[in-house]
């Protein structure tokens, strides 16, 4: 078997070899759409911003006033339900500290639900284009 499909971009990491990215959506408590205003634009940079602390990288981001796409590749070594939980909490934390008003609005930021589908080769740019598309809508 071999591994060379230049459309696909392999990394390497604990002794793995992987390519591993998954399409997730989120969203903030009763689907309220809270996410307006600048909280959108902070969140999108915080999520951005953390990326090498806790290993993973964002293909596309799209982020709509009631919940959040991301296209992420992560390392098979870390649960991907693990890492958007810290995803979310970190988030929360930090937006919850700069707008108060999420406080007031909401008991917590996030539902503890989400979304989460393995991209396969094929359809990595579909996804990736339903993602940009989500803004027209």
């Amino acid at each position: 078997m071999e591994i060379n499909n230049p459309n696909k971009k392999y990394k390497s990491k604990y002794n793995i070899i992987y390519s591993c990215q998954y399409h997730v959506i989120f969203t903030p408590k009763y689907r309220r759409k809270v996410l307006i205003n600048g909280i959108d634009k902070k969140l999108k940079e915080i999520i951005l911003e953390n990326q090498s602390k806790y290993d993973y990288n964002i293909l596309e981001i799209e982020i709509m006033p009631d919940h959040v796409h991301l296209l992420i590749d992560c390392c098979p070594k870390i649960s991907v339900y693990l890492l958007i939980t810290r995803i979310k909490g970190f988030t929360s934390r930090i937006l919850r500290e700069e707008f108060p008003e999420l406080k007031s609005k909401l008991p917590s930021l996030w539902t503890r639900s989400c979304f989460i589908s393995s991209v396969g080769t094929v359809s990595l740019e579909i996804v990736k284009q339903y993602i940009e598309n989500q803004k027209g809508k």
